[in-house]
C-alpha cells in the first residue's frame, strides 16, 4: 500500500510546490513508483510538468474527481517512468463553497484514495497555500505532513498554527496523521540570516527538521519552464543533489518508522 505524505504550508513562496514536484521526482529516480496530486487551484504543480488541465475543455482534473465522483485513475496521466500526475484546474477555486453543503466533505480525497493506494509506492499531495477545505482533505488522507520553511526571518510565523491543524485533524479525522518532517528550503549560506533562521528552525523542531537543506539554486527555477523536474533539467545541479538527498532521508525515516 502506497505512503502518502501532504505537502503543506499556508503561507506562499516557501519552496512548497518545488519540493512537492522534484521530491517525487527523486523518489522515482530511487526506482519507487509515484503518484502526485495537484489540489491548488493555482496547479502550479501541474504546469510545472508542462500540464494544463484547463487548457482542454476534455481534460479531467483533481476538480472532477472532487466534486463529481470521477475515479483517481481517470485523472491521472503519466509524466515520466514511474511518475504520474492528477493535475489541478482553476474550477478548485470554487471548491469550498460548491462542496460546503456536502456530508463527509474533508473525506473526498482519502475516498478517492482508496482505488489506487495500492498502484503506487508514494503518493505526494500539493496542497494550496491555505489551510482551508482542500488542504483539509490532504491533511486526513495522507499518513504524513512535510512542511517546508523558507530560511527567511518570520519563518516560523505560521507554522505553529499549522502544526495546531494538524493536532486537530489527528484527533478528530486521521489518528494516524504525523509529522514527516520541517524542511529548509530557499537556503543562501552566504546570508547570516539564513544561517540564524535555520538554527532556530532546529532548535524549535529538533529532531523533526531534515538534515538535508535545500539551498538557492537558479536551475530550480528554470527547470518548470522546460516541463520537467531538476533532475531531468539538471542533474548535477545543487537542487538535484539536495532533492535525491531528501528522497534518501524520507526512504530512511519511512523505514524507522516501519512504513516502508
Amino acid at each position: 500500500m502506497g505512503i502518502v505524505y501532504a505537502v503543506v504550508n499556508q503561507k506562499g513562496g516557501v519552496g512548497k510546490t518545488t519540493t512537492a514536484a522534484n521530491l517525487a521526482a527523486g523518489l522515482a529516480y530511487l526506482g519507487k513508483r509515484v503518484l502526485m496530486i495537484d489540489l491548488d487551484a493555482q496547479a502550479n504543480l501541474s504546469a510545472h510538468f508542462g500540464y494544463a488541465a484547463d487548457d482542454d475543455s476534455d481534460s479531467l482534473s483533481m476538480y472532477d474527481v472532487l466534486r463529481h465522483g470521477k475515479k483517481l485513475n481517470e485523472v491521472v496521466v503519466q509524466i515520466e517512468d514511474s511518475l504520474y500526475l492528477a493535475p489541478a484546474s482553476l474550477l478548485l477555486s470554487a471548491a469550498d463553497l460548491e462542496l460546503g453543503g456536502v456530508i463527509g466533505r474533508e473525506l473526498l480525497l482519502r475516498q478517492a484514495l482508496g482505488s489506487v493506494i495500492d498502484d503506487y509506492d508514494f503518493i505526494i499531495i500539493d496542497c494550496p497555500p491555505s489551510l482551508g477545505l482542500l488542504s483539509l482533505n490532504g491533511l486526513v488522507a495522507c499518513s504524513r505532513v512535510i512542511v517546508p520553511v523558507q530560511s527567511e526571518y518570520l519563518a516560523l510565523h505560521g507554522v505553529r498554527q499549522l502544526l495546531d491543524t494538524v493536532d486537530q485533524v489527528r484527533s478528530a479525522y486521521n489518528p494516524g496523521l504525523g509529522v514527516g518532517g520541517v524542511l529548509l528550503c530557499l537556503y543562501d549560506s552566504r546570508r547570516r540570516l539564513a544561517k540564524s533562521v535555520a538554527d532556530t528552525v532546529r532548535e524549535y523542531f529538533g529532531d523533526l527538521v531534515f538534515d538535508t537543506v535545500v539551498r538557492t539554486n537558479v536551475a530550480l527555477a528554470e527547470a518548470p519552464a522546460r516541463g520537467c523536474s531538476i533532475f531531468s533539467y539538471d542533474p548535477r545541479s545543487s537542487g538535484a543533489e539536495d532533492y535525491k538527498n531528501l528522497a534518501d532521508e524520507v526512504l530512511k525515516r519511512g523505514e524507522k518508522e516501519g512504513q516502508i
